[in-house]
């Protein structure tokens, strides 16, 4: 275990924080101060800390260094944490103490000094952080370990700053250098820092993220939410947060449009045939393909036209005249496209608050990583592009899928990648009859899907469908519940205990079956 001999100057904040969180299971073993009446002493006999005063009088700095020693040498320690302690450490007593560390309200070299806060708003930057460096003579100059920045904004005072740096930078960077000394990944020599382990890759060890806020919206998921969007300024690739809205008198979109119509790019960028999607809610109420974009758009809306009632249309073709007037046939919040043709503008344009959105040219993604942001932190994970191809499907029944259930299969595993888990889709050709979602029972996503089949669908149901599950099926129910639908072939993951009775109830139906070897969750 680490243990840390801490000077303070004042209030010890970092100090304190650092025995809070403990991190790498590090412990503040003693708090020295040269101040009788400083706040950090409190602080520190809250947590069981011992503490040691030792004032500066009249002697010159090496007595006072030599009375910090004595008082020091009662305790056993790794590693010096300075915080707000104003004196600059001799050679001599840096050499008698085990590495010690400092942090600095600053970026250094920049702005080194007690006025780095006023230094930082009188050069006027937009970024300004913290720095936790080695301890040298030289003031405000070690070997840097870590830092974190923060933004500096229009109408901050010193006050600000002091405050935005400490809780924003100060209580990461710190805590992050101490946990890493801790865990033994620290080398000071020949006045370098290296940490085993801090380098680059898909999942660094750190996360800078700077985005610029592009708009305020109106509210958030609720009218007593307040939101705003956020862009990434180096992002190229084909978005709706950088898309023009064509049709300038329509109102903005708001946090909801935002939200669904990106999932809904996200959704028909599968494809490489004309495609397109219905999405509410983040989830497809119908999705196609087809051999125009017009009769896909057709198909996708005959799954659950009521459902799509106020939804979001995506297409990953340019819009044409005839798709656009399929569109305006009934209310839709948004139409998301790579183009649109005059005459499908003059369609669109003419509903009122028909908001038009052209991402541009849909070309590969360079976004590999998706993330959620979750309550003190963030989860970061590959996004899922993995779709099968016929070599990948292992068949498992008796009977082997036709060529035209092979290519449902395809086509159903791509669109149930952006359907809400627990999930089940029913797909006939290249377009879907019945989508079950986010149930927390997977034979109820099944009778979900087959219920949107048979009572919202339009021309097309689920006799002869193919069934898609992003996961496997736990018992037979689910193939059996799909049976009295007369589902006719299934694609699932596979994996589960109870595969074997899985497959002997598809056998009994007569039902070919096609394991993926993967599963397609989607939680969000």
């Amino acid at each position: 275990m680490l243990r840390i001999a801490g000077l303070a100057g004042n209030r010890g904040r970092n100090l304190m924080h650092i025995a809070d969180l403990a991190p790498g299971g590090a412990e503040v073993a003693a708090v020295l101060t040269d101040h009788e009446s400083a706040p950090v002493l409190s602080a520190a006999a809250d947590r069981g800390i011992p503490t040691e005063v030792v004032e500066r009088g009249d002697d010159t700095r090496a007595d006072h260094e030599s009375r910090v020693r004595d008082h020091l040498n009662d305790y056993e320690f790794d590693l010096v944490c300075m915080d707000g302690y104003m004196r600059v450490l001799s050679g001599e007593m840096l050499e008698a103490l085990p590495t010690t560390l400092n942090v600095h309200p600053s970026l250094l070299p920049a702005f080194r000094g007690e006025d780095a806060h006023e230094q930082a708003l009188a050069a006027g930057v937009r970024t300004t952080g913290c720095t936790v460096h080695v301890a040298t003579e030289e003031l405000d100059a070690g070997p840097i370990v870590t830092q974190e920045a923060v933004p500096v904004y229009e109408g901050d005072d010193a006050d600000d700053l002091k405050r935005r740096v400490l809780h924003e930078a100060e209580f990461k960077a710190y805590p992050r250098a101490v946990r890493w000394f801790a865990e033994d990944r620290v080398t000071v020599a020949d006045g370098e820092v290296r940490v085993e382990g801090d380098e680059a890759g898909q999942f660094p060890p750190r996360r800078a993220v700077s985005d610029d806020r592009s708009r305020t919206l109106r509210y958030g998921e609720n009218p007593h939410q307040d939101a705003a969007l956020y862009a990434d300024a180096a992002s190229d690739a084909a978005s709706v947060v950088a898309a023009p809205q064509l049709n300038e008198g329509a109102k903005a979109l708001s946090y909801n449009n935002y939200n669904d119509a990106d999932a809904a790019l996200d959704l028909i960028r599968e494809f490489e045939e004309p495609a397109a999607a219905v999405i509410k809610h983040t989830n497809p109420a119908g999705c196609a393909t087809a051999d125009s974009l017009s009769q896909a758009y057709d198909d996708a809306l005959a799954t659950d036209a009521m459902s799509a009632f106020g939804g979001i249309v995506a297409l990953n073709r340019p819009c044409d005249a005839a798709t656009a007037e399929s569109i305006v046939d009934s209310f839709k919040e948004v139409v998301v496209a790579p183009g649109y043709t005059d005459g499908a503008l003059d369609v669109l344009t003419e509903t009122e608050n028909l908001r038009v959105l052209d991402v541009g040219e849909l070309t590969e993604r360079t976004d590999a990583l998706t993330e959620k942001p979750l309550t003190g932190g963030r989860l970061v994970q590959e996004r899922d592009d993995w779709a099968p191809s016929r070599e990948d499907l292992e068949v498992v029944t008796e009977r082997d899928p036709t060529d035209e259930e092979i290519e449902t299969m395809l086509f159903a595993w791509r669109t149930l990648k952006h359907v809400k888990s627990n999930a089940i889709l029913f797909a006939s050709g290249t377009e879907t009859v019945g989508i079950g979602m986010g149930q927390v029972s997977r034979v109820d996503a099944v009778r979900l899907a087959a219920m949107k089949a048979d009572e919202h669908a339009e021309g097309k149901g689920a006799e002869g469908a193919v069934m898609a599950s992003d996961a496997f099926f736990p018992f037979p129910d689910g193939v059996e519940e799909a049976a009295k639908s007369g589902v006719s072939a299934v694609i699932q993951p596979g994996g589960s205990v109870n595969d074997e009775d899985v497959v002997a109830a598809a056998d009994d139906h007569d039902m070919a079956m096609a394991f993926t070897g993967k599963r397609c969750f989607r939680h969000d």
